[in-house]
This record gives C-alpha cells, sequence and structure tokens, in this order.
C-alpha cells in the first residue's frame, strides 16, 4: 500500500522525541515536519492518521543478524552448548543449505523483524556450499519483495579444518573466489545514496574462520569501493586462546595488523577487551553491536557498552542468528539489553531511553548511515508504532517506558520510506501462514 502524498501522524500516546509530540509528516519517503504539541502542520497534508493510542519509535535497526538460522533454531544437536561447541555441532547441519531455504528463511526472518518495528536489518550471511552460490542475491530479491530495509554483508569462512579453522571444508571458499564475488555484489546491488534500500558489506565471519590475507584484502577491497567492514570479535575467551594461538596476537591487535581498525568497521558482540583495547576502538571509531540474548543463551558474557560508548565507539543491538537466541524481535532484544546491561552498570545508568537510542541511533552509526534512526525533519520515514492493548501493558503507566519495562511484542503499524509494510499488526501482501509451513518443512530436512 501507498502512502498518500503528504501524511501527518498526528499526535502519538508518546515518542521518544518530545519535539514531535503532536506528531510528524511524511512527505515520499522522509520526515518533513515535526508538529509540536497541541499544533496544526504548517505543511499541507493530504491525509491524517490518528496515533493517539500509539507509541511511536524511529524504526528500530537491527545490526548483526543470521537470517539462515530461522530454520535451525533450538536443534537438538545444539542445545545446552558454548560457542565453540555449538558451531562446530551446527557447521555440518547448515552445510546442507540450499537455495530455496535461503530464500524461505530470509522471508521468516524479515517477516519477524518487520513485525517488531524493526525496519533496517544486517544480516551477515558466511555460508557458501555448493550450489549456494547466489545467496546474497536471493536475499536482495527476498528484501524487496518485503520493503525491507537492508545491509547484506558478504560474508567468508576459507580456514577450514584443514587449515586449522572450525569449519568444514565442505563450507569454505577460496580466497580469490570470495574477493571476485565480493566485487560483483558491490557493483550490482550496493546504493551510496540517502534512503538507499540495500547496501553491501563485507564480511569475513571471524579470526578462526578465516586468514589474515583475505581479512587485508576485504579492508582493501572495502576502501576501495567505499563500503562498510564487518566481522564476529571478542566474543568469547576461547575466540581470544584462538587468536594468540593462531596469530601470536590478542583479537584487537589482530584486528589492527589486518587493516580492520578504522570507523569502517563495526564488530557483532565485543564483550572481552580490556581498558587498553577499549580506548584504541574508540578512539578508531570502530562500532559495536550489542548481542544480549545470544550473548546470554551461549554464556559468553557481558559487552562493556557504556565503557565503549564513552571511548567513542558506537553502540547498536543485533538479535544475532535466530539458532543463538532463538528468535528475531527487535523489540524484545531492546528489554535484554536493558535487563542484561543493568546488572553490569546498574538501573540509573540503563534507561529505557538509553537502550531504545541504542537500536535506533546506534545501529544507524554502527552501519555508517545519518539518514536513518532518528525522528527528525530530512531522515527517512522510518517509523514503528505500537499501541498498549495486550494484557502485559494493563496498569501501566508511562507509555515509552512501558514498551521495555513491559514487554512489547509486536507493532501495529511499521512504515518503512514512507510506505506503511505494517497494518494493523499484518505485513502487506504476505501470506504468513503459507510462509511458516514453507519454513517448516524445510526445517525437517535439516533434522
Amino acid at each position: 500500500m501507498q502512502n498518500p502524498n503528504t501524511l501527518w501522524i498526528k499526535n502519538p500516546l508518546a515518542t521518544l522525541n518530545l519535539a514531535c509530540a503532536g506528531g510528524v509528516v511524511v512527505s515520499g519517503n522522509q520526515i518533513v515536519e515535526l508538529v509540536p504539541e497541541g499544533q496544526q502542520p504548517t505543511t499541507r497534508v493530504d491525509e491524517i492518521f490518528d496515533a493517539s493510542q500509539h507509541v511511536m519509535l524511529p524504526g528500530l535497526i537491527n545490526a548483526h543478524h543470521h537470517f539462515y538460522q530461522t530454520l535451525t533454531r533450538a536443534h537438538p544437536v545444539a542445545l545446552n552448548k558454548e560457542l565453540f561447541s555449538w558451531l562446530t555441532s551446527l557447521y555440518p547441519v547448515w552445510a546442507k543449505l540450499q537455495p530455496e531455504m535461503v530464500e524461505v528463511s530470509t522471508q521468516i526472518a524479515l517477516a519477524e523483524l518487520l513485525l517488531s518495528g524493526c525496519t533496517t536489518a544486517n544480516d551477515h550471511h558466511y555460508l557458501f556450499p555448493q550450489g549456494l552460490e547466489q545467496a546474497i542475491d536471493i536475499q536482495v530479491e527476498q528484501s524487496r519483495k518485503l520493503g525491507v530495509r537492508v545491509h547484506l554483508t558478504r560474508g567468508s569462512m576459507s580456514l577450514g579444518k584443514d587449515q586449522g579453522g572450525l569449519p568444514p571444508q565442505s563450507t569454505v571458499q577460496t580466497e580469490d573466489t570470495i574477493l571476485t564475488d565480493s566485487e560483483r555484489l558491490i557493483s550490482r546491488y550496493h546504493d551510496h545514496a540517502d534512503g538507499a534500500m540495500v547496501r553491501v558489506a563485507l564480511a569475513p565471519c571471524s579470526p578462526f574462520s578465516v586468514s589474515g590475507e583475505l581479512m587485508k584484502a576485504s579492508a582493501e577491497l572495502a576502501d576501495k569501493h567505499n563500503v562498510q567492514l564487518h566481522t564476529h570479535l571478542a566474543e568469547t575467551h576461547d575466540e581470544t586462546e584462538f587468536c594468540q594461538r593462531m596469530f601470536g596476537m590478542r583479537p584487537v591487535d589482530y584486528l589492527e595488523s589486518v587493516g580492520w581498525l578504522n570507523n569502517r568497521t563495526w564488530l557483532a558482540h565485543g564483550i572481552h577487551f580490556n581498558e587498553e583495547e577499549i580506548a584504541r576502538l574508540g578512539k578508531a571509531g570502530v562500532g559495536i553491536a550489542h548481542c544480549p540474548s545470544s550473548n546470554m543463551l551461549l554464556a559468553s558474557g557481558m559487552c562493556p557498552t557504556l565503557e565503549l560508548e564513552a571511548a567513542g565507539c558506537a553502540v547498536g543491538i543485533g538479535v544475532d542468528g535466530s539458532a543463538s537466541n532463538d528468535g528475531s524481535n527487535m523489540i524484545l532484544e531492546v528489554r535484554q539489553a536493558l535487563l542484561l546491561q543493568r546488572l553490569r552498570y546498574g538501573a540509573k545508568r540503563i534507561t529505557h531511553q538509553k537502550v531504545m537510542d541504542w537500536a535506533t541511533r546506534g545501529s544507524a552509526a554502527c552501519l555508517g548511515r545519518d539518514d536513518i534512526g532518528e525522528i527528525a525533519v530530512g531522515k527517512q520515514a522510518d517509523l514503528a508504532l505500537f499501541r498498549l492493548h495486550d494484557i502485559q501493558f494493563a496498569g501501566a503507566g508511562d507509555p515509552l517506558a512501558a514498551l521495555v519495562l513491559c514487554g512489547a511484542q509486536r507493532a501495529d503499524r511499521v512504515m518503512v520510506a514512507g510506505r506503511w509494510r505494517v497494518i494493523d499488526g499484518t505485513i502487506e501482501g504476505l501470506d504468513i501462514e503459507a510462509l511458516k509451513a514453507r519454513q517448516r518443512a524445510l526445517s525437517a530436512q535439516l533434522r
């Protein structure tokens, strides 16, 4: 459903930006006016949407995910394990991925994210077994069908078991193949313009699955084409020990040695840094995608978010893969971030506004974007509207705080680039029941 030319989303129940207590005016794909409380727009409007029963947020931005893992939620071989044993259990399962599985799992992940108020999603796809060489092309097609803004990373694994890495040989590719395809995808799909619906980043999977040579070559290619870099780093103590054994240095030293310590880079997890490493990361402007549910499920640890922010790092939020979460719900992930980080820093320092800021402006900064993540004039019209009608909100006082504290799960309306993609809790144009049935059938083939 295409919006009318100019729409006033009027008088929201609550919003993060008090300057638009009277609502926002959307024209095309942008926010063109913030309406103060009790006032009328100065812009001529064609239609009004009464938002008086809705809490209005900037569209949530997922800074780290693995869409294909929606196929292997709660997989029996991976239960009750920490990262390295969890990975080695699942790599042989994921090696069986087929193109239809990527298609359907991408739809499922994006649909689940959309319904939770997410308007922009990063995906870190790094598995390209034989027959799956077009995985990113498939993801682009599905994101366009659903109308979701995406940052798709051309992930990679080149260091198999034979070379001392963790992945099985059937899941790794040669470095020439990886770099050639990376360049193809950037050329074909990456949009540098404001309002871009598709961007491509380069994302060697982790220090224990790629060579230092591939890390360096990826950094050079990213610099050549002005795209972002992404990888997992400092997620577990096992990873630190691997880096010291394999490369003779800690993960951040390794990152610097391969040319990644710069503001083009954002990292998933970022848990096990010392004070000196945090200072270096901040000075370089490296972003960190905090993944609270995954970190708890795999018992990895707690990201030092406030120290990283104070040092100069952008901090965003990612749901991470649906096999280490095991969901793709961004508004619930915001709540998880609040609860986990309060254990580290206390209630006064970790507020509902703080974690919402991580999931919007912070994630946008990780992705290298300044056109999304805020309700402001000139920004993209990416908005998530939540009603507080479910039973868990009965008796709630502050509407904005209630979204996080009472456990909001599903948005009522979601707008991406000025288009309503979710209306009355339903994704426009998607047969969700048929999609779920296809996913269940495909998932059964991986058991």
